[in-house]
C-alpha cells in the first residue's frame, strides 16, 4: 500500500505573473525577480494541488478540459486520493469502530482525512477562481461536493469516535464590552436627562 505524504496528491494551477512596465528590460527583470518574496505556504500548497488536479484531467480518459469539468468529476477525483490516505476508517463491523486509539491492528482501509479532503478543495476553489473560473461554475464549490465533504466528516466521526465540532468561541474580555459601551456612548458617559 502506497503511504506517501499529503503533498504528492496537492493540486496546483500555473500562476502567471504579469510583469510590470517598469520591469520590461532583461536587467531591471532579472533584478526585481531576485526581490520577490516567495510564496507563503498555503500559496505553495494551492499552486501544488492545482497542478496535480490539471494532470489528473489530463490522465482522465477520456481527457477532460476543464472548462467542461463538474462536480462530479472533482467527486472522483477525491474517490481516486483515497487510495493515497493514512487514516484508518473503521468499519462498522470492526470492533475498534467508534474507538478514537485502536489497541490492535484491523484490516478496515485507510482513507483520506476528512480535514484534508476540505482544505484541498478550498484551496482549488480559490485557484479556480484566480486562474479566470467564474464563482458560478466553480466545480469545487458544487452542491455534490459539499454534501459529499459532510458525508465524509460524518462517516470518519463516527467510525473514529471523534467529534468534528466546530470549536466555540471564546466569550469576549471584560475589556471588550468596554469597547462595546464607548461605541454607543463616544462622548465619554451617557447622556443624562438633565443635560443642556
Amino acid at each position: 500500500m502506497d503511504t506517501r505524504p499529503s503533498d504528492d496528491y496537492t493540486i496546483t494551477i500555473p500562476l502567471t505573473i504579469n510583469p510590470s512596465p517598469s520591469s520590461s528590460t532583461p536587467a531591471s527583470s532579472s533584478s526585481s525577480s531576485s526581490s520577490l518574496p516567495s510564496p507563503s505556504r498555503y500559496e505553495s500548497q494551492k499552486r501544488r494541488d492545482w497542478n496535480t488536479f490539471g494532470q489528473y484531467l489530463k490522465n482522465h480518459r477520456p481527457p477532460l478540459s476543464l472548462e467542461r469539468c463538474s462536480g462530479a468529476h472533482v467527486l472522483e477525483f477525491l474517490r481516486y486520493l483515497d487510495q493515497f490516505g493514512k487514516t484508518k476508517v473503521h468499519t462498522q463491523m470492526c470492533p475498534f469502530y467508534g474507538h478514537p486509539n485502536q489497541p490492535a491492528p484491523c484490516p478496515c482501509p485507510l482513507r483520506q482525512a476528512w480535514g484534508s479532503l476540505d482544505a484541498l478543495i478550498g484551496r482549488l476553489r480559490a485557484a479556480y477562481e484566480e486562474n479566470g473560473g467564474r464563482p458560478e461554475t466553480n466545480p469545487f464549490g458544487a452542491r455534490a461536493v459539499r454534501l459529499y465533504l459532510r458525508e465524509v466528516r460524518d462517516i470518519q466521526s463516527k467510525a473514529r469516535g471523534i467529534s468534528y465540532e466546530k470549536k466555540k468561541r471564546k466569550k469576549p474580555p471584560p475589556a471588550a464590552s468596554a469597547a462595546a459601551d464607548h461605541q454607543m456612548h463616544p462622548h465619554g458617559s451617557p447622556p443624562s436627562a438633565g443635560c443642556a
